[in-house]
């Protein structure tokens, strides 16, 4: 750290004034106040790493031949000419790479650095270009993750923070709360309790999307007793209209249509609800989340089903709930069935999407920008996005692909199918009668067409009209073609509309028996193929065209790079899906349950503790009561990875119970 010259001085009170209004674009947590300076691990660096490393130190190519990703290697590049200097602590005006991001010549491209970016740039070199520690001697190609970005506080083990000492009657939503308010300043306060009234409505709406009934507000107001919030709240959470509010936002978020998407041709998934309704009695029974997730993930592996035989598994009744749940992994959009141009392009991006349908519902983390090339301000590598795609691969092998219509499964019983099999023995019997009256009916048209041909060729036509028409000589093609009237043939229709009458009436009955037959529910599942286990690889700027190095299953780096086997030789699939799941669920996982926690609190309060529900890395915004947000993720693991339990505690607090009046 470079010691406090009087020039240093100047640009600590410069940049104390300028680093409010740049803190927007600062990629990071810097420290503010008076003696605040930028420093290149947690200022600088990110700047960089989402403008510059992918041409200068993380690419293939080492575009000029200046890394970037240390301070000392900037100080000791040159530019191109040799007459300058990239990087001279202590002097901007002489450091030629403040120099280009302020012409707007690097980088390249369209995208630019903002001013605030710039602006920090430049007080870090007149700081005299300070780092937080002494950097390494050697730092290999390629993609690196630093200390600062492994203590990113996502990253971090969730914690329980003990509740702020108050009231033995105080929730402990409202402690942690009146804490924080406390430390803003002794005026701040909670407001007062909002009427019954308003809180019977306010309820009702949250969870069940519904405003109470007359008669419910009645009983509510009539209710005297010193539990009858608590009471109204748990009816409310009996109702089976909660699990079709509460349903709807994990549907939002796993992306639930019931059509194909992709394709102009947007297919529809007639089998769509059976997924939906899942989701929706699993609310109601208030279905631990860390079996709801395993299921959506795995539910098929739970089952030991495969492609081959989930259509004898789902018969059982909990194999087939099992089944159901997977239909999480149908979500995304799948033109593949649509008879799209590009069959690989379109399989491929199936796979992408549902993956980020994953990542953000789960991990809170745009891990498909890592896609294409390493993440731009994320600590995740390109080769962690499909060691990610490889948990899912197995299931989803482009190479050996199955469109949507392929992977859905007849629900038909035993006895559906044998019922089935002899009402259609019934049709059938009517179709041939059907064949057999057009044919006589034809025959009969054609006795009428032949009389108006020439005698000595009537004949020659009758001989020509049962020869294929593949087989026909040119003497009774140039017939035919000289009396095409004559070449009765199927289409009844043309020739008497009303004999046709008779036919369309016998198909009719055909058509009356068939709908006689059990109606054949399907399912849409995702399944694996036994013993089908594809290889996995990086695609060169994720063209599908272009595998490079193989990869093996893998959590993400920055997340302890938790490893999973390349098969479980217990399941007839790989088992990789159903590993990942338990490591998510394990209460290990540092992003699971507080992505979830804030994604419930945002939809009573109606912004998150951490605002950015989808985006808990770099670009997202910070938690606004860090530790309320850790305590309810413990609290929510620790209650059994239950939701009903974390409504009511919510719904309790005199945080939500307050009125939204100005006293």
């Amino acid at each position: 750290m470079p010691s406090c010259t009087p020039q240093l001085k100047c640009w600590r009170i410069v940049f104390s004034a300028l680093w409010v209004g740049v803190l927007f674009f600062a990629p990071s947590d810097a420290a503010t106040g008076a003696d605040a300076f930028p420093v290149f691990e947690s200022d600088v660096r990110p700047i960089l790493k989402a403008h510059c490393f992918h041409c200068h130190g993380e690419g293939e190519e080492l575009k000029g031949g200046i890394d970037v990703r240390l301070k000392r290697f900037l100080e000791s590049a040159k530019t191109e000419d040799e007459n300058g200097r990239v990087l001279v602590p202590g002097s901007p005006e002489q450091s030629h790479m403040l120099t280009l991001v302020r012409s707007g010549d690097m980088p390249k491209g369209e995208k630019k650095l903002k001013p605030g970016e710039i602006d920090i740039i430049e007080a870090w070199i007149a700081a005299g270009a300070p780092t937080a520690r002494p950097e390494p001697e050697f730092l290999p190609r390629g993609f690196v993750i630093t200390e600062e970005e492994k203590q990113f506080w996502s990253f971090q083990p969730v914690s329980r923070p003990a509740v702020p000492e108050a009231s033995d009657r105080d929730n402990p939503i409202d402690s942690f709360i009146g804490q924080k308010l406390k430390a803003q300043g002794p005026k701040l306060e909670l407001a007062p309790e909002a009427d019954r009234s308003v809180l019977l409505r306010r309820v009702y709406l949250d969870l069940l999307g519904l405003p109470p009934s007359p008669e419910e507000v009645a009983d509510f107001l009539a209710d005297e007793r010193s539990d009858a919030y608590e009471r109204m709240v748990d009816r409310a959470l009996d109702s089976p209209h909660y699990g079709e509010r509460w349903g709807r936002h994990w549907l939002d978020v796993a992306g639930y249509s019931d059509s194909n998407g992709y394709a102009e041709a947007d297919s529809v998934r007639p089998s769509a609800w059976h997924y939906r309704d899942y989701v929706i009695r699993s609310f109601n029974a208030d279905k631990p989340w860390d079996q709801f997730i395993a299921e959506q993930l795995a539910g098929d592996e739970l089952a030991g089903a495969t492609h081959e035989t989930a259509a004898e598994k789902v018969l059982d009744p909990v194999a087939r709930e099992l089944l159901c749940a997977t239909g999480f992994l149908r979500m995304a959009p799948d033109g593949t069935g649509d008879g799209v141009d590009d069959q690989n392009l379109a399989r491929n991006q199936a796979i992408a999407e549902t993956l980020n349908i994953v990542s953000s519902s789960l991990l809170g983390l745009t891990v498909g920008c890592a896609q294409c090339h390493d993440h731009r301000y994320d600590p995740i590598a390109q080769a962690d996005y499909y060691r990610m795609r490889a948990i899912f691969e197995p299931g989803f092998d482009w190479k050996d692909w199955r469109s949507p219509g392929q992977r859905l499964v007849s629900l038909y019983t035993d006895d559906d199918r044998a019922r089935a099999e002899v009402i259609e023995a019934e049709a059938r019997k009517v179709d041939e009668e059907v064949d057999a009256l057009r044919k006589k009916l034809l025959d009969e048209v054609f006795e009428i067409e032949l009389t108006r041909l020439p005698e000595n060729l009537r004949e020659a036509a009758r001989t020509a009209r049962t020869t294929p028409a593949g087989e026909r000589t040119d003497e009774q093609r140039a017939l035919f073609k000289e009396f095409p009237a004559a070449d009765v043939q199927g289409a009844l229709d043309l020739y008497d509309p009303e004999r046709n009458k008779q036919v369309t009436a016998k198909q009719g009955e055909a058509a009356a028996i068939r709908a006689k037959k059990p109606p054949e529910p399907k399912l849409m599942v995702f399944t694996e193929k036994a013993g089908a286990l594809p290889a996995s690889f990086v695609f060169n700027r994720g063209d599908h065209d272009e595998p490079r190095a193989a990869v093996d299953p893998s959590e993400l780096q920055v997340l302890r790079g938790k490893a999973f086997s390349p098969d479980d030789s217990s399941l007839p699939s790989s088992g990789r899906r159903l590993a990942y799941a338990r490591w998510l669920t394990s209460g290990q996982h540092p992003l699971v349950a507080r992505v979830l926690v804030n994604r419930f609190w945002m939809h009573h309060f109606g912004r998150g503790l951490v605002s950015t529900t989808g985006e808990f890395g770099s670009l997202g915004e910070r938690p606004s009561h860090p530790e309320l947000l850790d305590w309810l993720a413990s609290e929510f693991m620790q209650s059994g990875w239950r939701l009903k339990p974390l409504h009511r505690l919510i719904l309790t607090s005199r945080v939500y119970r307050q009125s939204t009046q100005n006293p």
